[in-house]
C-alpha cells in the first residue's frame, strides 16, 4: 500500500475524531450550562420536590427535614444541579449523538430513528410525572404511618425526620427507575426493527413479562402495594403497546419487501 493510500484511509478517521470531539464538547457545554442553572436554583427546585411530602402529611407546618453533616445540604444542591444538567441536557446530548451517526445512515434509517428521539424524553417525563404526582405521595404517606405519636400508649415518640440527602436520593432513584422502565416500548420496538424479536414472541411471552414486571416493581419501588402497582400496571400497558408497535414495524417491513420484489420483477 502506498503512502497516498495510507493517508487517504487516515484522513477520514481524523475527521471523524475531530467531529466526535466537537460533539462531545457541545454536549458537555450544554450539560455544564444546565448544571449551573440547576445549582443556582437548587433551593427552589428542592422546595418544589418537597410537594409530594407535603401532600402526604397534609400539613405544611409539619414539614421538617434535617441534615446530619455540615456538608450534606451543599452536596445535595450539587446533586440537584447534576440531575437538572442530565435531565434538561439530554435532548442536546441525544441530538449530538444523532448528528454524529446520521451521516452513516441511509435516508430511511434516519426517518426510522427520529421517532425514538422524540419518544424517549416523552416516556421518561411520563414516568417522572407518575412518580411525582402519585408514587411519592403514597410512599411518603406509607412511611409516615409508622410514626409513634405521644398520644399512644407506647413508651417513646418516634417522628419521621428524613434528611435532605435521603429524601433527594429517594426522589431521584424513583424518577430514574420509572423513567428507564418507561423506555420499554422504545427498547422492544428497536429490537423488533432489527429482527431480534417478533410480535408473536412478545405475545407468547406475555405471562413471563408480567412476572418480570412485578419483580422489577418490587425492587424499584417502596414496599407498599400501591407504589408497586403504580409501576407494574403502566409497564404492563406499555408492554402491550410495544406488541402493537412491533407488529406495525413488521407490517411495514413486509410491505417494503413486497414493493422491492415488485420492482425487481417489473
Amino acid at each position: 500500500m502506498s503512502s497516498e493510500d495510507i493517508d487517504s484511509t487516515q484522513a477520514p478517521l481524523v475527521e471523524h475524531l475531530i467531529e466526535l470531539r466537537q460533539r462531545l464538547i457541545r454536549a458537555i457545554f450544554g450539560f455544564a450550562i444546565f448544571f449551573v442553572v440547576g445549582f443556582y436554583f437548587a433551593d427552589e427546585i428542592f422546595n418544589f420536590l418537597l410537594l409530594p411530602y407535603e401532600w402526604a402529611i397534609g400539613d405544611s407546618t409539619q414539614l421538617k427535614l434535617i441534615f446530619i453533616s455540615p456538608q450534606e445540604f451543599f452536596f445535595t444542591q450539587l446533586k440537584i444541579g447534576m440531575f437538572v444538567g442530565l435531565f434538561m441536557g439530554f435532548p442536546l446530548i441525544a441530538t449530538q449523538i444523532y448528528k454524529f451517526v446520521a451521516p452513516g445512515l441511509y435516508k430511511n434509517e434516519k426517518e426510522a430513528f427520529r421517532p425514538y428521539l422524540i419518544a424517549t424524553p416523552i416516556l421518561f417525563a411520563a414516568g417522572g410525572a407518575l412518580v411525582f404526582f402519585f408514587i411519592l405521595p403514597v410512599a411518603m404517606k406509607f412511611f409516615a404511618s409508622f410514626e409513634w405519636t405521644g398520644e399512644s400508649d407506647l413508651r417513646a415518640s418516634i417522628t419521621l425526620l428524613p434528611s435532605v440527602a435521603q429524601y433527594l436520593s429517594l426522589v431521584m432513584t424513583l424518577i430514574l427507575a420509572f423513567g428507564i422502565c418507561f423506555q420499554l416500548p422504545v427498547i422492544l420496538t428497536l429490537l423488533g426493527r432489527v429482527g431480534l424479536i417478533s410480535s408473536v414472541q412478545l405475545r407468547s411471552g406475555r405471562k413471563y413479562a408480567v412476572v418480570g414486571v412485578v419483580a422489577i416493581a418490587a425492587v424499584f419501588t417502596p414496599p407498599d402495594p400501591f407504589s408497586q402497582l403504580g409501576l407494574a400496571i403502566p409497564m404492563c400497558l406499555l408492554y402491550e403497546a410495544a406488541i402493537y408497535a412491533v407488529q406495525a414495524v413488521e407490517k411495514k417491513r413486509a410491505a417494503d419487501e413486497a414493493a422491492r420484489e415488485a420492482e425487481l420483477n417489473a
